[in-house]
């Protein structure tokens, strides 16, 4: 039998999603449509007076600008943010988690100290967007050429690849908290398993001073690395950078996988490019995926402040504590400060891409990016790139923009990344694989050769929540194991590394 051609996600709803487009004059819900809906839009099925609440997930998403009758499409045009009271509930929803008594493995690398790698990667860091380009020569001498034909890393395959990772800041900035931030970030990918080894390459005169981040992120004896003005310029700096990646190739090549407990895994939960059908299925799939991981001893981590934004609520009352609760709830008033000083409002997300797949407000897009996190507690709230050392489920500040929130993650710890995608969104963030998830089939389809997993079949009609999150955590442990994944195999993952910018460019 045909699914119905709508989604009503709590009884106490003002609105229903459209499965598919609904023509003018289509009964759904007990209504007959007045306009054209597009898929993943909003249908009313009651009539909404100016200024009265609607409702979606059986929460607040925005206010009606002016009458609204059953049957009318709900969107931008009738519908905006407004205050309304949040009851933080600190805990109330706090429950023991139900661990297995059997943790799933999966087959990882042991580092030295201890921690687990998914992937093997050597990594070349700069300090300061000076040192970028020769921190690319250094990489490009171990790139695979089409047109050479050769492999410079043939006799080395359980090296995943040299990797540059390069940025736009480090001078030019104040030393505060722009500068803290910035030397935390690269501290984290120095630190992080998935690098066997690494080299840092400054300029020389920055800011942003090598032994000042050596210092200050205690990587001293951990890495190499070389100022170019001591080493006299681009050339030779390269050439040392060139012999030092053959050194570390050998012994990184000598590492074999083991099986070890999904314990080992830290999930980056990301979402981009949204749309209507996000919190309907690959955000709760992925949702569900997360409290296996939890149940098996992993972490995951949830970020995007200003997509949590109006939600926040509802994640307070899974705080194992007040003080807990009290960190998110204070991110939220750091932001609305900021969106303040900037001249800017929390509502300037949803993009225009999210708002065309059907999201209205910000506060609907975060109750649906928050079902990432599934449903056990909240038991940390950190900084950008902070090291996640609560096993569980950890929130991280970021911004919503995709590429900073994940390079935020993956400094904290992240071994790997989930990124669910409704209209689309092509990313990597080496050295952490990335999974790709598809919110509706049609756009699975499309871009087949960039996604992972369709989530799109609980839509329609094809598979429950529960039983895709089984699939999305299979998969989980796999990539973990060594499978690549879509975007790996277009070599995403360089380009996107992307520290949070934070004060005045000088």
């Amino acid at each position: 039998m045909a699914p119905p051609l709508f989604i009503r996600l709590n009884e106490g709803d003002g609105v229903v999603i459209a499965r598919a487009a609904l023509p003018a004059g289509t009964e759904v819900a007990g209504v007959t449509t007045l306009a054209r809906v597009p898929p993943g839009h909003k249908v009313a099925v009651r009539a909404h007076a100016p200024g009265e609440a609607i409702r979606r997930y059986g929460q607040i998403i925005g206010f009606a600008t002016q009458p609204i009758a059953p049957g009318e499409h709900v969107h931008v045009h009738n519908c905006a943010m407004g205050d309304f009271a949040r009851d933080y509930a600190w805990g109330v929803d706090a429950r023991p988690t139900a661990y297995i008594d059997q943790a799933a493995h999966f087959m990882g690398i042991r580092r030295p100290d201890g921690r687990v790698a998914t992937r093997n990667y050597i990594g070349i860091l700069t300090s300061v967007n000076c040192s970028a380009h020769v921190a690319q020569l250094v990489a490009d001498a171990f790139r695979k050429s089409p047109l050479r034909g050769d492999d410079p890393l043939a006799d080395y395959p359980h090296v995943d690849g040299v990797v540059a990772l390069t940025h736009k800041t480090g001078c030019g900035m104040t030393q505060k908290e722009p500068l803290a931030l910035l030397r935390r970030t690269l501290g984290g990918y120095a630190r992080h398993p998935n690098f066997a080894a690494v080299i840092v390459l400054g300029l020389g005169c920055e800011v942003n001073q090598l032994g000042g981040l050596l210092a200050e992120q205690k990587l001293a004896g951990r890495l190499r690395s070389m100022d170019i003005q001591e080493m006299g310029g681009t050339r030779k700096t390269a050439e040392a950078g060139i012999a030092f990646v053959r050194e570390a190739l050998a012994d990184a090549n000598r590492v074999t996988r083991e099986s070890v407990p999904a314990s080992h895994l830290t999930v980056a939960l990301q979402c981009g490019g949204s749309d209507g059908y996000s919190g309907i299925t690959a955000n709760p799939a992925l949702g569900a995926a997360s409290d296996l991981l939890v149940r098996h001893g992993g972490t995951v981590i949830l970020s995007e402040t200003p997509e949590t934004y109006g939600a926040e609520h509802l994640l307070t009352r899974r705080a194992t504590s007040r003080e807990v609760g009290e960190k998110l709830v204070g991110l939220m008033r750091w932001w609305e400060d900021y969106t303040r000083r900037e001249g800017a409002e929390m509502n300037a997300n949803p993009s225009p891409g999210n708002k065309a797949g059907g999201l209205t407000t910000i506060l609907e897009k975060s109750l649906g990016a928050m079902a990432k996190a599934g449903s056990t507690n909240l038991v940390d709230v950190v900084a950008y790139a902070e090291e996640v050392t609560q096993r569980g489920f950890v929130f991280m500040d970021t911004p919503g923009y995709d590429p900073v929130a994940a390079t935020g993650q993956v400094a904290g710890g992240a071994n790997l990344v989930c990124f669910t995608t409704g209209r689309g969104s092509v990313f990597g963030c080496k050295p952490a694989p990335s999974i790709k998830l598809a919110t509706n089939t049609p756009m699975f389809r499309r871009m087949e050769e960039d996604m992972d997993i369709n989530c799109g079949t609980i839509a329609d009609g094809d598979e429950d929540v529960a039983a895709c999150g089984e699939r999305i955590f299979a998969a989980m442990l796999r990539v973990a194991s060594g499978e690549r994944t879509k975007s790996e195999s277009y070599d995403f993952g360089a380009d996107e590394f992307a520290p949070w910018t934070l004060g005045a460019t000088m």
